[in-house]
C-alpha cells in the first residue's frame, strides 16, 4: 500500500502530445516527490478511489481543464470563510494571468500558511459557495467520505485547537517565513466523531451562526433607528 495513496498525473505536454526534455523532466520531478500542482496532478487517497467504485479514469481525480477567470477568485478570510474577492473586496487581486491557479469545488476545504494575529500558523476554511479559484498560496483538499466537510471548517474554528494542530507540523525558514507543504498539513493528529454525528454538529452550529447574524442585523438596526431620531430630535 501506497503511503500517501496513489498518485495521478494529467496533463498533457509539448505540441501535439511531444513530449519535450522540459516535460519530461516535469514529470519526472513529479512522480519523485510526489508532487501536487493545480490540474496537472494530485495525490489520491485510497478512500476516495474506494469510494467512486474503483474508478481510475484521471479527469475524475485531476481537473486539467483550463482555469477560471479573474471573477471566479476566491481569498480565504479569517472571520468569514472563503469569498469571492471581487464580491466581498471590490476588485480582484490576482495577477495578470490564473492559468495556474487551482479549482476550488463547493465543500472543498483549502489551507492558506498566512499568518493572523489569533492564528499565526494560518487557517483552514471549507469552500461552503461557488466553484472559484485559488493562487498556489493555498492548499486544496478534497474530503474522504467519513469526513463532512463543513465540521472541518467547525473543528478548526477554535483557534487554540487550529495552532496546537499546526504548530507541530510548521518549519520556520531562514528568513522566518512558514515551511510547510500541502502534504505535511495534512499530518496532524485530529480527533473526529463519526460522520453522522459530524453533520449534526455542523448543523447545529449553523443554526446558532445565523441566529447570531440575525441579532446583529436587528442590533445594527436599532442602533440606526437610535442615531436618525436622535439626528432630527424625535424622542
Amino acid at each position: 500500500m501506497l503511503p500517501h495513496g496513489v498518485l495521478f498525473r494529467g496533463g498533457e505536454e509539448g505540441k501535439n502530445n511531444k513530449l519535450r526534455a522540459s516535460d519530461i523532466r516535469r514529470i519526472a520531478d513529479t512522480v519523485r516527490y510526489r508532487r501536487n500542482t493545480p490540474r496537472y496532478s494530485r495525490t489520491v487517497s485510497l478512500g476516495e478511489i474506494r469510494q467512486n467504485d474503483y474508478n481510475l479514469n484521471i479527469p475524475r481525480y485531476v481537473d486539467s481543464s483550463e482555469a477560471g477567470e479573474k471573477e471566479d477568485v476566491l481569498s480565504v478570510s479569517g472571520d468569514y470563510g472563503i469569498v469571492n474577492q471581487i464580491e466581498f473586496q471590490g476588485r480582484s487581486f490576482a495577477g495578470a494571468s490564473v492559468s495556474n491557479y487551482g479549482v476550488v469545488h463547493t465543500g472543498d476545504i483549502v489551507y492558506t500558511k498566512s499568518p493572523l494575529s489569533s492564528n499565526p500558523y494560518g487557517i483552514i476554511k471549507t469552500n461552503k459557495g461557488k466553484t472559484g479559484i485559488v493562487s498556489t498560496l493555498y492548499a486544496v483538499y478534497h474530503p474522504q467520505e467519513n469526513t463532512c466537510a463543513d465540521f472541518v471548517q467547525t473543528y478548526f474554528e477554535q483557534h487554540a485547537r487550529m495552532n496546537n494542530y499546526m504548530h507541530p507540523l510548521v518549519n520556520k525558514g531562514a528568513k522566518n517565513d512558514m515551511k510547510v507543504s500541502a502534504e505535511n498539513a495534512l499530518k496532524g493528529f485530529v480527533s473526529f466523531p463519526k460522520l453522522e454525528e459530524q453533520k449534526a454538529i455542523s448543523e447545529m452550529f449553523s443554526v446558532v451562526d445565523h441566529l447570531i447574524t440575525l441579532h446583529q442585523r436587528k442590533e445594527y438596526g436599532l442602533k440606526t433607528y437610535e442615531n436618525r431620531s436622535i439626528h432630527y430630535g424625535t424622542f
